[in-house]
């Protein structure tokens, strides 16, 4: 049975993310229950490969852990913007990178917990260095190009955490040899 929902109350702008607070009454047992909901445009992330085989990545300080992370380049789309166009904009913007052979891999919810956006993935095959990055003020990116088992040996050792990164890559590498685990599923 659907939740419904009694009230809808605008929050604080948190810049990249808009707050609201939703009341509903929750099906099972009727309660009142008031939820933060965080609006903002879908985003974007890119497996750019090179012709020599290599994928590009960022290196970038998150706020949120206080550390620097490895990371796919992408972003958050403009209002109304095309998802494969906000990715070849945030390519280009974050790594001074660009390509003609572009590929959908799929979309993915932000995170359906709390916030109301998808993002969406995609694969570059020509990916070459063309243009001088172009940094937000709050930005500090450095750039660098990785084999895919290095990639993916990086993902294996905990090393890339990131569930966004995670999800495009395993789109288009096999990321974990698990050779030594095995389940049946049949009885």
């Amino acid at each position: 049975m659907p939740w419904k929902y009694l009230a809808t109350e605008p929050g604080p702008d948190l810049k990249l993310f808009k707050a609201r607070f939703d009341t509903l009454i929750n099906p099972r047992n009727q309660a009142l229950a008031k939820v933060v909901v965080l609006e903002s445009e879908d985003s974007v992330n890119v497996v750019a490969i090179t012709p020599d085989k290599n994928v590009v990545v960022i290196r970038q300080f998150r706020f949120g852990i206080g550390k620097t992370t490895i990371e796919l380049p992408g972003g958050l789309a403009e209002p109304d913007e095309d998802p494969l166009d906000a990715a070849k904009r945030e390519l280009r913007e974050e790594t001074g990178y660009s390509g003609t052979k572009w590929t959908a891999l799929g979309s993915i919810q932000n995170n359906p917990v709390y916030m109301n956006s998808s993002l969406h993935h995609f694969l570059l095959e020509d990916a070459r260095k063309t243009d001088t990055p172009e940094l937000d003020e709050e930005e500090d990116i450095q750039v660098e190009t990785l084999s895919p088992q290095a990639l993916v040996q990086l993902v294996d050792t905990g090393e890339i955490q990131h569930p966004h990164v995670i999800s495009a890559l395993a789109r288009i590498f096999p990321l974990w040899d698990r050779s030594d685990f095995k389940i049946s599923l049949s009885e």
